[in-house]
């Protein structure tokens, strides 16, 4: 597994951001593990993520003229990967991001940031539905600016509404390359080379079994 993808995983169980047990998702599944984005909230730790998301888009091969952000979660990856992609490389990279609900005072509109022009990579944390990016792919076509890609932080690598996993079923709909920093076999493939871990193994497996998608 590469540095990225472990490091990534690492920092995740560390601030329970990525969780083991009984957890009904809202497609209403019920999942022995949980990821929330959101318990990464510190400074060393989206330090430790924007240089995780960095990493995956250069191994991605995807190129991009700027970062978006969906609101809410994506705001901060989105500032960390634009940080963690100046510190690593020298690359300046604008950013955007977009509001729940357009502001009608001040400078008004949706969109907060950059100018979105060129081609927009989005940033964003897990796909359930692709509600979100579905969303905010209407904005940036809109603007006239091209989507990129999209960079998540987990790919569940299970079902979706047919067959192929969710975030396949977004690639193929938006045509552009969907990946992750980590996908659910990463988290099996860590959870076998940690012991203290290994208790979760099992309902791991069975889960991937019952919905994990082809290549899961």
């Amino acid at each position: 597994m590469s540095d990225h993808r472990s490091d990534f995983i690492a920092l995740a169980l560390r601030h329970r951001a990525l969780r083991f047990g009984d957890f009904t998702l809202k497609s209403g599944r019920r999942s022995p593990y949980f990821f929330n984005a959101g318990e990464l909230s510190s400074g060393a730790a989206f330090a430790v993520l924007g240089r995780c998301y960095a990493a995956a888009i250069a191994a991605s091969g995807v190129e991009f003229d700027m970062l978006f952000g969906p609101a809410y979660k994506g705001i901060p990856l989105a500032v960390a990967t634009a940080v963690a992609i100046a510190g690593d490389s020298g690359r300046d990279v604008p950013c955007a991001f977009d509001r729940k609900e357009a502001k009608t005072h001040g400078e008004g509109g949706a969109l907060i940031g950059a100018p979105l022009a060129g081609r927009v990579l989005i940033v964003d944390d897990v796909i359930t539905a692709g509600t979100a990016v579905r969303s905010v792919a209407r904005l940036i076509n809109a603007a006239g600016a091209r989507i990129a890609g999209v960079a998540l932080g987990l790919d569940r690598a299970e079902r979706g509404a047919g067959t192929e996993s969710a975030v396949a079923e977004l690639a193929s709909e938006l045509g552009v390359p969907v990946f992750a920093i980590a996908r659910l076999d990463d988290i099996v493939a860590y959870l076998e080379d940690a012991p203290e871990l290994r208790e979760y193994l099992p309902a791991m497996l069975a889960y991937r079994r019952e919905w994990g998608a082809p290549a899961a």
